[in-house]
């Protein structure tokens, strides 16, 4: 298992592996402060919504940990630190739902000093770690039985161990069912404009030895069209009550493609990215990120430096078009959004 996170306590930081250096090299990185782990998941040193929501958790331990100042003052410097944590990646839910979960910790342990809190927060940070590696396993488990032997697999963007804490969501799946011969191989959209597919997804694949192959996002419809994709499988950062879902751009237009050609098109997430108060995929807060992501490449100019740049990190997947949506609670099918609520 890849260690994306943790805490260290002799140095009094937490731990984090730089996704940005990957794959041409492995490096963990120190992270002192809350004020750090927010500038981590904003420049995407950390990506992927479980992951951020645990590294989010980790972000509000550390604050209280490091607080030097007077009982009066804390809630106040707390709630600056979850605001801080809430405004870097506004789209994957996960991070709302970790600091909520962590609110209710400060909130129900004040009659502790303040070291005893930070223990208590740190310890349901690490819980959460915990947590998230046994539903991500369980994932995996749910979601191979629907793969036949031999199957050809394509996903976009990351969803594995880089993005978790641990084995994966979409690549969970596909991790479960090459344990038990399933996969005869997995297409990795490259993902741009960051590349994560390129970079992440085959370097882990790589790793576990699960046969990957490399394709541009526009080789996707060709693919599908010599008979070579059995099933599209990615990852989410957030799914309406409805179903919709929010993935990385290039998601939706996957599973246009998957309809038109008969695949099925399944969604590999946790319960927490469920967010049962947004009735549809139209109320979804999309990112848009720097637009030097799509006028460079390794640094280096592609394009007219000056050009306008239109850079949304996420698209949104009408229910219409997943056919079953795998979370550690079970399968839900169509409908999606009265299989939600009798999950919920």
């Amino acid at each position: 298992m890849i260690r994306t996170i943790y805490f260290d306590v002799h140095a009094g930081a937490v731990i984090i592996l730089n996704q940005n250096r990957l794959p041409a090299q492995m490096e963990y990185e120190k992270m002192f402060s809350h004020q750090d782990l927010a500038q981590a998941i904003k420049l995407l040193k950390v990506r992927g919504a479980p992951l951020i929501g645990v590294t989010a958790a980790f972000a509000l331990a550390l604050a209280v940990i490091n607080y030097t100042g007077s009982r009066d003052m804390l809630k106040e410097y707390y709630r600056e630190a979850e605001q801080l944590l809430a405004s870097t990646r506004p789209t994957a839910v996960n991070l709302c739902w970790a600091i909520k979960r962590m609110r209710i910790v400060f909130d129900a342990m004040q009659y502790l000093d303040i070291r005893s809190l930070a223990e208590e927060l740190l310890h349901e940070a690490e819980n959460m770690f915990d947590e998230d590696v046994a539903i991500n396993n369980i994932i995996g488990e749910q979601g191979q039985v629907l793969l036949e032997p031999d199957t050809e697999v394509l996903t976009i963007c990351n969803a594995g161990s880089l993005a978790t804490c641990g084995y994966g969501t979409a690549l969970g799946v596909i991790r479960s069912a090459h344990k038990v011969g399933k996969i005869n191989q997995v297409w990795a959209c490259e993902t741009r404009p960051v590349l994560q597919g390129a970079r992440l997804t085959v370097w882990e694949l790589m790793q576990d030895k699960i046969p990957v192959t490399l394709i541009t996002d526009s080789m996707a419809a060709h693919l599908m069209s010599l008979g070579r994709v059995g099933a599209v499988i990615v990852g989410a950062d957030r799914i309406a009550a409805s179903g919709d879902t929010a993935n990385k751009i290039g998601t939706y237009s996957l599973a246009v493609l998957a309809h038109y050609h008969g695949l099925p098109f399944y969604v590999a997430a946790p319960w927490s990215t469920v967010d049962m108060s947004l009735l549809s995929g139209s109320e979804i807060p999309i990112e848009e990120r720097n637009q030097e992501e799509v006028r460079q490449v390794g640094g280096n100019y592609i394009t007219v430096p000056e050009v306008k740049v239109f850079n949304p990190a996420f698209d949104v997947t009408p229910a219409a078009l997943i056919s079953g949506i795998i979370t550690e609670k079970g399968i839900i099918r169509a409908p999606l959004g009265e299989g939600l609520r009798r999950q919920g």
